[in-house]
Formats: structure tokens, C-alpha cells, sequence
């Protein structure tokens, strides 16, 4: 049985940056795929499209795309 998390400890999954790539496009990763084979990044439309179908198979799903709603500090001086 797999199990899906929204959630995974920091200290065993790093949060994404700016460096981790999409496999499917090269854009900014924000979901982190974890498959007994290894590792996937997407970035968010691709983690969305994929989701359903590898969601079988995933042992972790750890997905960041609510950054990209995230509204940032304001720089008040």
C-alpha cells in the first residue's frame, strides 16, 4: 500500500530551490516525487498532470506549489 504525504520531515526531504529542475521541462520544481526507483521533480502543472497515475506507485508525495500562491513580505520602511 503507498502512502501519500503533504507533509515530510525536513530532515528527510529538503525543501525544493530555485536549482531543482522538472524532469518533463526544466521549469522550477515544486513537487518532489519518492519511487522505490528513485526520486522525481516536477514542477507544478506537471506534478498535477502526472499526479493520478504515479499516485499508485508513489511512496512520498511532497509537493510545494502553494508557494506559488504564497503572498510575500513586505519590505516596510
Amino acid at each position: 500500500m503507498s502512502q501519500i504525504t503533504s507533509e515530510v520531515d525536513e530532515l528527510d526531504a529538503p525543501e525544493l530551490t530555485a536549482f531543482d529542475r522538472c524532469d518533463s521541462c526544466g521549469a522550477q520544481a515544486y513537487v518532489r516525487v519518492t519511487l522505490a526507483s528513485g526520486e522525481l521533480l516536477f514542477c507544478a502543472h506537471h506534478g498535477a498532470k502526472f499526479k493520478e497515475k504515479l499516485s499508485a506507485t508513489a511512496l512520498e508525495w511532497h509537493d510545494e506549489s502553494a508557494r506559488l500562491s504564497a503572498v510575500p513580505a513586505t519590505d516596510e520602511r
